[in-house]
């Protein structure tokens, strides 16, 4: 399937800034596009009662499917693809990662989807996100994009059922996925971004009221625990290409101290960063991404690294800094304002299209 060349014209709304479902039966017409789902995934659906998750359900995946059964064969033409699709401008779609792309035309908040639609991908957003950090998230597509829905894509990858699909939603400052553990041996469905502009080209304003600003205070946090020597191993003159988030074999030279130079303290702060860094996204995620971290050998593994470029006021407050391991990447990148890429696997061979 290919992107058609003209999407009809949209009225782009804003979707509001709470949950629509009370649980997987309470989208409208819900009964119409359960019949139209795979038999094992009704059952699956039909067992859960409504409100109450089932012990180890993903509903941000049951309501993918749902959506994907409520779409129209022109809707489908635009957002729905094969499993192995390579975009001709973005590569094998996904596992692309970027931090201002469309993976389609149609913005969900236009009315080239039914407000049924809309919700759902809203709910789908919701429950990939802790709701502790909603408003938060909210705050962060307020300033970048002027709300949910204005700017974000929707790509649907692969068919319910088969054991390949993938929901991806992108826009300016995101990309996430959920994808029922059809990537194996990834986390988080495959590599995602995140980020925010808070306004100004200055740590003050550049960090005021950013809403991921924290991880970096607290990342900073472990670089004054260092002693002069572990700085020195620590710090890194130049920046990668911040996208550059493949991983790298397992005997490369890594940027930054390895944390098995760091004291017990040290690294108990290192996983505490860790934890931070990981608590916008839902448990499931959360627990995978762990799981990947201690195939390749635990924090242990990973080196950290931090930029002297990019040091916004020279007041050696690092803006930007990396966690790396062999297939683990978590390049934050506070100059000017905050990108963030993350790429986690539980082997160093998976591919990332950046």
């Amino acid at each position: 399937m290919t992107t058609p060349n003209h999407i009809p014209a949209q009225s782009v709304v804003r979707l509001p800034r709470r949950g629509f479902l009370s649980g997987m039966a309470a989208v409208a017409g819900a009964t119409t596009l359960l019949g139209s789902l795979p038999a094992a995934i009704r059952t699956t659906i039909a067992a859960q009662p409504v409100g109450v998750p089932a012990a180890g359900q993903k509903k941000a995946e049951t309501l993918a499917q749902i959506l994907h059964a409520s779409l129209s064969s022109n809707q489908k033409e635009a957002v729905c693809f094969p499993w192995d699709y390579v975009h001709p401008k973005f590569g094998l779609l996904r596992t692309r990662v970027g931090n201002n792309w469309n993976a389609t035309e149609p913005s969900v908040g236009s009315s080239f989807f039914t407000k049924d639609q809309q919700h759902m991908v809203r709910e789908i957003f919701e429950h990939l996100i802790e709701p502790e950090w909603h408003a938060r998230f909210d705050k962060q597509l307020e300033d970048d994009t002027g709300g949910f829905g204005h700017d974000q894509s929707i790509a649907l990858i692969g068919e319910p059922g088969s054991g390949t699909f993938q929901f991806l939603l992108t826009g300016r400052h995101m990309t996430l996925r959920c994808d029922g553990d059809s990537a194996e041996h990834v986390a988080f469905g495959g590599p995602i971004f995140y980020g925010h502009d808070a306004g100004g080209f200055n740590e003050g304003p550049a960090h005021s009221g950013n809403v991921f600003w924290s991880q970096a205070v607290a990342a900073n946090g472990v670089y004054k625990m260092m002693d002069g020597r572990q700085r020195g191993l620590a710090m890194v003159e130049k920046l990668p290409p911040e996208n550059a988030v493949a991983f790298r074999d397992k005997k490369g030279d890594l940027p930054g101290i390895p944390v098995t130079e760091f004291s017990a303290d040290q690294r108990a702060e290192l996983q505490r960063v860790l934890a931070m860094l990981l608590e916008p996204f839902r448990t499931s995620d959360r627990d995978e991404a762990r799981q990947c971290l201690e195939k390749q050998g635990g924090i242990e593994s990973c080196r950290l690294a931090f930029y002297r470029e990019g040091d916004l006021g020279n007041d050696g407050v690092w803006d930007c800094w990396r966690l790396e391991g062999p297939s683990l990447v978590w390049h934050y990148r506070g100059a000017p304002h905050v990108h963030v890429w993350v790429n986690i696997a539980d082997t160093p061979t998976i591919a990332t299209n950046s």
